[in-house]
């Protein structure tokens, strides 16, 4: 294996460890409140935020690389008060797989605080303890198996996401080139070897982490299923 192929890897992992981690601590509140709250605008935050599960990537990527433009608001204030460039940028490609995987982790934390029995909180409410103190002492040790199964499938989402990365970070080696712009990088070049290790070792990575999933949810019957 060439440092080159070693670097494509690192760099996927990179992003897939980093994306992971900003949806675990905002994807919990955000799950949390579309659990509990009655607000009748609920259902449109729910949609914007499932939409990624069927929006087109290149839709999402499309309309971020404009944000991400200099002749936009947001690309114009980040480059000229921050000096922060997005588009084509390791950056980039961190805001846009956190957005697009978002419902990834929100969905699984979601649906496991959802099947909770109502009278956990009402126990602890008794006892004294506030709406935080309920969720992060009581209610959420009670969702372990939803917690790592989002954690799962958000990252196996990032490191097998194309459309998006494509279209925000392009393909620069050693920067925005991750494994599965490689591997269409390499189909097209005809080098059928390369194209199949980096495929090899998604598929693998992959297949695992959705089997410890299974096998975990399995001795946990009330745990989110992601199919």
């Amino acid at each position: 294996m060439n440092s080159e192929f070693i670097t494509t890897l690192l760099i996927t992992f990179k992003l897939a460890v980093i994306t992971t981690a900003v949806l675990f601590v905002v994807g919990i509140p955000i799950a949390a409140y579309l659990a509990f709250s009655k607000n009748k605008f609920k259902v449109v935050a729910e949609a914007l935020i499932t939409m990624p599960m069927v929006l087109p990537p290149s839709v999402l990527g499309y309309y971020l690389l404009v944000a991400y433009s200099p002749d936009f608001f947001i690309g114009s204030f980040l480059e000229s008060a921050f000096n922060i460039r997005l588009a084509f940028s390791f950056s980039g490609l961190v805001v846009g797989s956190v957005l697009f995987s978002l419902p990834f982790m929100i969905s699984p934390i979601q649906s496991g605080l959802q099947n909770l029995p109502s009278s956990l909180s009402e126990a602890s409410s008794t006892l004294g303890k506030t709406k935080l103190q309920t969720l992060h002492r009581v209610l959420l040790p009670n969702i372990k198996p939803s917690i790592i199964t989002a954690i799962v499938l958000t990252f196996a989402h990032t490191i097998g996401e194309f459309g998006v990365v494509l279209m925000i970070g392009g393909n620069i080696p050693g920067e925005t080139r991750v494994a599965s712009i490689a591997i269409y990088d390499e189909v097209q070049a005809l080098n059928f070897d390369t194209a199949n290790k980096y495929a090899f070792i998604l598929f693998a990575i992959t297949f695992i982490l959705l089997l410890l999933i299974y096998t975990f949810n399995r001795k946990n019957s009330s745990s989110w299923k992601p199919f």
